[in-house]
């Protein structure tokens, strides 16, 4: 039995510094006073200086957080109402249609709707990124509000019925407030998704439409320099931010997608 714990415990840390150990040289090659990764030469916050003054960067992290912010917000609404509709309603339709982009592979869904672009005429560029975005956060989203409504106290939008409120004032007045952290917590967790997507943007984007993850893509292809690991550490900072923000709202919810 202590054999076979220490086992266990042996092939865990082996499985987590195999995840994280790549992680923390991105960080740690971030401060790396030298152009190249190949050996330390010392300490330095230049590559975060030069970072903050280069323009293509800079509009690039804009254009992520203009697409993030909007999609995320409009995401939430839908994904609100299509979790609502998922726990009151229990049509079988309903969860296939919605969590569909969430299982398809990416590329999959890339694909798809650039072709549906195409066939609409719509112009590659922000517009057709912040829609790709809302159509494949909207599941997510709907998979959290559906688990906390599953954890609410019904009783308690019945009471108000029976006080006389009308479905949307008992939705407004009780529900809604219930489910907040849900909520905010798919918000959240939209951001995330859209902030880092990289497959369906690469087919959805077009000129002028460049987001983060594809211009740390377009300075790969050059050299893996210490600037590119300074937006890599950011970038990570703030998923990870994101995440254990949404986790303390709402950890039932995470753990049930």
């Amino acid at each position: 039995m202590i054999r076979r714990s220490r086992g266990l415990w042996a092939a865990a840390i082996f499985a987590y510094v195999f995840l994280y150990a790549p992680l923390v040289i991105v960080v740690a090659y971030s401060f790396n006073d030298s152009r190249l990764n190949a050996e330390w030469v010392g300490f330095t916050f230049a590559w975060y200086g030069k970072l903050f003054h280069n323009e293509k960067m800079l509009q690039a992290a804009w254009n992520s957080l203009l697409i993030g912010v909007t999609a995320s917000v409009v995401s939430t609404v839908f994904g609100t109402m299509a979790g609502y509709a998922m726990y009151r309603f229990k049509m079988r339709l309903l969860p296939l249609l919605i969590l569909a982009p969430i299982a398809i592979p990416e590329i999959l869904m890339g694909v798809s709707l650039l072709i549906f672009f195409v066939l609409l005429n719509i112009s590659l560029g922000m517009i057709s990124i912040i829609l790709s975005h809302i159509a494949f956060c909207i599941g997510f989203v709907a998979i959290v509000v559906r688990s906390r409504l599953a954890g609410m106290d019904e009783s308690l939008t019945e009471a108000a019925r029976d006080l006389g409120a009308t479905p949307w004032m008992a939705f407004r007045l009780v529900t809604l407030p219930l489910i907040m952290p849900g909520v905010v917590a798919g918000a959240l967790m939209a951001f995330t998704l859209s902030i880092d997507d990289f497959v369906i943007t690469f087919f959805t984007a077009g000129v002028g439409s460049t987001t983060l993850p594809l211009q740390i893509y377009t300075m790969v292809k050059i050299a893996v320099t210490p600037e590119v690991n300074a937006v890599s550490t950011l970038l990570m900072m703030l998923t990870l931010a994101l995440i254990l923000i949404a986790s303390k709202l709402a950890p039932g919810s995470l753990r049930a997608q």
